[in-house]
Formats: C-alpha cells, sequence, structure tokens
C-alpha cells in the first residue's frame, strides 16, 4: 500500500509541476522558448529565424492567406507575432478555457466552431478578417493591432514577437532570395503521387493556385521574381509534411539532402518554380 501511495503521490506532483510550469509560461507571457526538433527550418532575410518544420508550415499559411487575400506586409507580421505568442505556431487542440488553434481563437466567442478554429486556413482567414476591421491598425504597435483583435490578458506580449515576425515575413512574401532552408527527415511523410497531389491541393487552399502536377512534383507559374521566391519558400516549408525533395527557382535550387539553397548547374527554371517529391519506395 506505501508503494502505491509513493507512486500516487508522484505522480500528482508530475501533474503539479507541470501546471505550474504551464500557468507561469502564461503568466510571463509565453517567453518560455521550448527546445525545437532536430528538423528545422532556418529563415534569413535581414535577420535570423529557427523553427521547426510544423512551425514554419504553420507560418507560411498563415503568410499565404494573409496575401491571398491582398493584406499588406504588415497584416502578416500581426498575424505571425499574434500566432506565436497565443501557440508557439503550433495547431493546438485546446487551451486556456475553449481556446483552440494558431491564434487560440474560442468558440464562445463567436470564432467558429472547434473543428473550423483547427483548420489553420479559417483561423488565418477570420484573423485578417478582424484586423482589418480595426480602424488605424496599419498605424499602431504590432503588439497593439494584435490586442485589438484578441483582448489578451497580457496585452504587452505580441511585441516580443515583432522582429522574428517581421523576418519570416520579408522571407514568406517574396522580399528575400533563397531565404527559407529547410532540413527533412529521410523517411518523408508522402512520396510518389500522394506527395504531388497534396502538394496541388494546399497551393489551391493557401493561394488559390492551380500547379501543373505529375507523379514526380509540380511546376507552378511565377510573373515575377517575387512571387517565385514565395511560392518557392512556400514549398519548402511544407517539405517536411508533403515529401518534397528538391525545389527550384531561377538558378538556385534548395534539396532534402543538404537542407540548403545552391546554384545549379541545371538549365535556369525561369518563370516557373519547380518541385520535385520523394519517389515511390
Amino acid at each position: 500500500m506505501r508503494t502505491r501511495a509513493v507512486v500516487a503521490s508522484g505522480v500528482v506532483l508530475v501533474v503539479l509541476a507541470a501546471l505550474g510550469i504551464w500557468i507561469a509560461i502564461r503568466q510571463m507571457g509565453g517567453q518560455l522558448r521550448l527546445p525545437l526538433s532536430t528538423r528545422t527550418c532556418t529563415v534569413q532575410a535581414d535577420g535570423r529565424v529557427v523553427l521547426d518544420a510544423d512551425q514554419m508550415a504553420n507560418a507560411a499559411t498563415i503568410a499565404a492567406i494573409g496575401i491571398q487575400r491582398k493584406m499588406p506586409d504588415q497584416a502578416v507580421v500581426v498575424a505571425l507575432a499574434t500566432a506565436y505568442q497565443e501557440s508557439g505556431l503550433r495547431n493546438l487542440a485546446g487551451g486556456d478555457r475553449d481556446s483552440v488553434g494558431l491564434f487560440q481563437q474560442r468558440p464562445s466567442q463567436g470564432w467558429g466552431t472547434p473543428e473550423q478554429i483547427r483548420d489553420p486556413r479559417y483561423a488565418a482567414r477570420k484573423f485578417y478578417t478582424a484586423l482589418k476591421k480595426v480602424r488605424g491598425w496599419e498605424q499602431m504597435r504590432v503588439t497593439d493591432a494584435a490586442q485589438k483583435v484578441q483582448r489578451s490578458a497580457f496585452p504587452e506580449a505580441y511585441e516580443k514577437w515583432a522582429d522574428e515576425s517581421e523576418v519570416l515575413t520579408r522571407a514568406l512574401v517574396g522580399h528575400a532570395t533563397g531565404a527559407v532552408a529547410c532540413t527533412v527527415g529521410r523517411d518523408p511523410v508522402m512520396r510518389g503521387e500522394a506527395a504531388a497531389s497534396a502538394l496541388t491541393r494546399g497551393l489551391a487552399l493557401d493561394w488559390g493556385l492551380a500547379g501543373v502536377a505529375d507523379l514526380t512534383g509540380l511546376t507552378v507559374p511565377a510573373a515575377d521574381e517575387r512571387r517565385g521566391w514565395r511560392y518557392a519558400h512556400w514549398l519548402v516549408s511544407h517539405a517536411q509534411d508533403h515529401g518534397v525533395k528538391r525545389v527550384r527557382f531561377g538558378d538556385l535550387e534548395w534539396t532534402a539532402r543538404d537542407g540548403t539553397w545552391n546554384r545549379t548547374d541545371d538549365a535556369p527554371a525561369a518563370g516557373r518554380v519547380v518541385a520535385e517529391v520523394f519517389a515511390e519506395a
């Protein structure tokens, strides 16, 4: 009986400790940064940010939805800073009270159903819609604009993510060249036709684009260099969860093997972004 009591006491202490850490993080405004997984993405665009694969994919989707909705770059900065603070750029299944998703939006406050809010694209669209209704948000500090939407108990907490969000925005909206580089595991989530189909669907949902796909990958038309880098960086950002092996734009190429952008001896991919997925095993 004593052994069971000791074990039970230990379990209670562990649970209480975990709860205490979570409360402390919320009280500090989420300042504690947890370690990343080994599959990381480095973003360099007048600054440097390191994220894991899930965070990077979510950031890329948030930026793409903003661009698709014709929101200015500063709106993307505000959205990314908000998601950084609320969820660590993770699509959380729960949170404080009934909060859900990237922006920790609450069904009870009219943001949508839990299922809807767990869709990163839906959540991002709802955030941008709410931000657009804030009079003068463009002239506000990042944290003030975010707070007008979120009504957080920690109104200053968003500002500490402004610099990271500006770096991510410069890369993801296409202002930087070869700025998103991700390392990818050797065992991709999907391969071949399934990977190419998932990429095509993701492009349609995030960008409203129709890429030309085949069994090996897809090609995305790019009317100018800025759009080309938007799509190239999005593809690399989603490489881990969509089985992307190689991305090429202009005379630069990212490969899963190296995890970096390098010049290629192949003919330049002019006016298009070319993505290759891992072949069927």
